[in-house]
């Protein structure tokens, strides 16, 4: 379940509290290597992580009433409750519960980075309503155990995955308390099985609690440029596909650009695109508009602000453009995804969007005396209204021609989405093809 790069993660039911989640989530599975017992000091400077994200919620979050939250109330409860626990796991869990109830999708904790890396050998998404098994990584144990693209997930350790509640199971899983193997169960053409998937824990050179050696952090941070870099395929002066994996601010995005001005027609592929730069989404809507844009009203702590992109005097795009969107797009994604919608300027194929969209700061803090531990939070410091009058956050954008792989498609590794925005376009391309064009890369 390779969920890293989606922060998303799991409840039962609504009206059952995350930190009681956290507990239940380990019942009838493997028991976490994260279990280390606590000392007095580490208690001391987990105590000191949940004040200092206190003054930072205070300081910076959007809404200064805190969406009728006692500020006070809440992390004194959370205080009692870390007197109490007998884990870091558990302690990140009674954090991480604080932030959540503020119930919005830029607001979280990240707690220390650990010497270890745990990849689970598979992902998870949702497609319409129904949770799959999208990809499975080669030589993985969940290949072992048989898992394959285009199961349908009925269950994670118990839970069964939905759109409100996955980014939750993959936060869990990634960040507060990764799992040396996870129970899933799921279905397919020959019905359900139940399968008991081990991950696989890769230790860092620096074997402290929380860190990692400086060539650790270089060759990590080589991977993940590697992993999302964006990619296009060209089909002669008709057509150029764009996959952006991310709204970054590096200099493929002018490189692309240059390349797309020379076609008479785009495909932006935002499928997985979790956002990023609101730099990097106004010179993208700088870029296919010829005139004024508004996005929306921001709202601040303090103010609402007119969001307005100003044209790029004639020099923008003009050919036809389509914009494939999923479960997984959100924020500065839905945001562009949405503009093209009102402004009647393309059309967007394929899921409903994340519904992640706010504006946010990261804050990163360290504690500690001679061993240092850093770990950060995000805090939502803008809400955006668009101009229709609504909110994106919670609830999306649902495309033009909603359009759904089925799980026989995944399992045959076709891609109907990109294969109907070719034809739109008045290109042939069959959904075989189209899936090939972009193939998984996996770590190396």
């Amino acid at each position: 379940m390779d969920l890293k790069n989606h922060l998303r993660f799991l409840t039962c039911e609504r009206s059952l509290g995350f930190a009681a989640m956290l507990c239940l989530l380990t019942i009838g599975t493997l028991q976490s290597t994260h279990a280390q017992k606590l000392g007095n000091l580490d208690r001391e400077h987990c105590r000191e992580m949940l004040s200092t994200i206190k003054a930072d919620i205070e300081r910076y979050y959007y809404d200064p009433r805190f969406h009728g939250i006692d500020l006070n109330a809440r992390f004194g409860e959370a205080d009692e409750k870390i007197e109490r626990a007998t884990s870091f796991g558990q302690i990140f869990g009674i954090i991480a519960q604080v932030l959540i109830e503020l119930n919005d999708s830029h607001t979280f904790f990240m707690p220390p980075r650990r010497a270890s890396r745990t990849e689970y050998g598979w992902r998870m998404q949702m497609i319409g309503n129904k949770c799959y098994v999208v990809t499975v990584t080669p030589g993985s144990d969940a290949e072992a155990k048989g898992l394959k693209p285009g199961d349908e997930i009925y269950s994670v350790n118990g839970y069964e995955p939905t759109r409100e509640n996955l980014w939750k199971m993959l936060y869990y899983f990634y960040h507060l308390r990764p799992q040396p193997g996870i129970r899933v169960v799921v279905q397919d053409t020959n019905g359900q099985r139940q399968l008991d998937v081990k991950a696989k824990v890769i230790i860092g050179q620096n074997l402290k609690l929380f860190g990692a050696d400086t060539e650790d952090q270089i060759r990590e941070a080589q991977t993940e440029a590697r992993l999302h870099r964006h990619r296009h395929y060209e089909i002669g002066d008709d057509l150029i596909i764009w996959k952006m994996p991310q709204f970054d601010l590096s200099n493929q995005i002018d490189g692309m650009l240059n390349k797309v001005r020379k076609r008479k027609a785009v495909i932006l592929d935002l499928r997985g695109n979790p956002g990023g730069a609101a730099s990097t989404l106004h010179n993208l809507i700088n870029f296919f508009f010829d005139h004024d844009v508004k996005i929306g009203d921001v709202k601040t702590r303090n103010r609402t602000n007119r969001w307005v992109v100003k044209s790029s005097d004639g020099r923008s795009f003009k050919g036809k453009l389509i914009v494939l969107v999923d479960s997984d797009s959100g924020s500065a994604a839905e945001v562009f995804a949405r503009v093209i919608q009102l402004e009647k300027r393309g059309i967007v194929i394929g899921d409903r969007t994340a519904g992640a969209v706010m504006g946010s700061s990261h804050h990163e803090h360290m504690v500690g005396g001679n061993v240092v531990t850093f770990y950060s939070v995000s805090i939502t410091q803008t809400d955006l209204t668009m101009t229709d009058g609504k909110s994106l956050e919670h609830v999306g954008v649902t495309p033009d021609e909603l359009l759904l792989p089925t799980a026989a498609d995944i399992t045959a590794k076709r891609d109907p989405v990109l294969s109907r925005a070719a034809v739109l376009i008045g290109v042939k391309l069959d959904p075989e093809k189209a899936s090939a064009l972009f193939p998984i890369e996996w770590r190396k």
